[in-house]
């Protein structure tokens, strides 16, 4: 019989090319993808109520809470989710018999800034801000109450279901702020591994058909990047005649620190899956996917 695996979060960027993947796979296991709000992860009882009347094999976490700025003053909000929710759910996969399988990310770092070079899943969590805080909370919270658990750091994750989405994602961004002809300022000083969430996906629905360890995993495109090297690839290949200006994270101001350096080093799960592709490579197919760019 096939495994059922539970999709939570799936309306968003990652989720929705998780069940895009699947499909692609052929449907090698039953996705149960309920829809935002069918599950309130900020209410634990509720949440232990809804989930007992589903069966499943296998949680995949892609649900948080992901604005890094609001967090600074929200921080309540940001642990329910990131952290207390995690911890329900995980224990809510051990009393089953379940595998959890939770997103986290690369801003459980940062800490270290004299880094420069890749971090591998040994490396301790040293979050700069409150979102951080709360995400590594949450991967302990996973990794003490279920036995059986995957713990998958992403990193600058970008997707097409960010196009219409609240927020977008930074791509979208840079392509407005383009059309607009409004001076674009970016910062140079943040490293990090700009990554697909198809591709990810891929990933995702292969570890969920074939299986792996438990334990932590970085899962990143290769390469690493400034955000404004970032934003200068995506304008020279959509050629866009337009230029970014550097800048310093202080002259940006965000409201929480960014880590300065968060390149993941993805070698370990390369073992079982191979590399993803190159960001640059990643980059040039999502503006394909997304209709900035024609290559027929």
């Amino acid at each position: 019989m096939p495994a059922r695996v539970l999709l939570l979060g799936g309306d968003g960027q990652l989720g929705r090319d998780i069940r895009r993947a699947h499909g692609e796979a052929g449907e090698p296991f039953i996705l149960l993808a309920p829809g935002r709000g069918d599950i309130k992860l900020t209410d634990s009882a509720a949440m232990r109520t809804a989930l007992g009347d589903i069966d499943f094999d296998v949680i995949v976490n892609c649900a948080a809470y992901n604005r890094v700025d609001d967090a600074e003053s929200d921080r309540a909000t940001a642990f329910a989710v990131n952290a207390r929710a995690v911890g329900a759910l995980a224990d809510i996969a051990h009393g089953r018999g379940a595998r959890l399988v939770h997103v986290s990310t690369d801003y459980v770092f940062g800490g270290d800034r004299a880094r420069r070079d890749p971090i591998d899943e040994a490396t301790p969590r040293a979050p700069v801000n409150v979102y951080g805080e709360s995400k590594a909370a949450g991967e302990r919270a996973a990794i003490e109450a279920c036995d059986d658990h995957v713990v998958l750091r992403v990193a600058s994750l970008f997707g097409v279901a960010g196009v219409g989405g609240r927020g977008g994602n930074f791509i979208e961004t840079m392509i407005r702020l383009a059309r607009s002809g409004a001076p674009i300022r970016v910062v140079d000083d943040q490293i990090m591994s700009p990554t697909s969430t198809r591709d990810v996906a891929g990933v995702v629905v292969r570890l969920l058909e074939a299986g792996a360890p438990g334990g932590i995993y970085h899962l990143v495109n290769r390469g690493a990047a400034s955000w404004h090297e970032f934003a200068t690839a995506i304008f020279e290949t959509i050629g866009a005649e337009v230029a970014a200006s550097p800048c310093t994270s202080d002259d940006f101001a965000a409201q929480a620190p960014r880590p300065a350096y968060s390149v993941l080093d993805a070698t370990k799960i390369e073992r079982h899956f191979g590399p993803l592709p190159h960001w640059r490579d990643a980059l040039r197919r999502y503006l394909v996917d997304a209709g900035h760019l024609d290559e027929s």
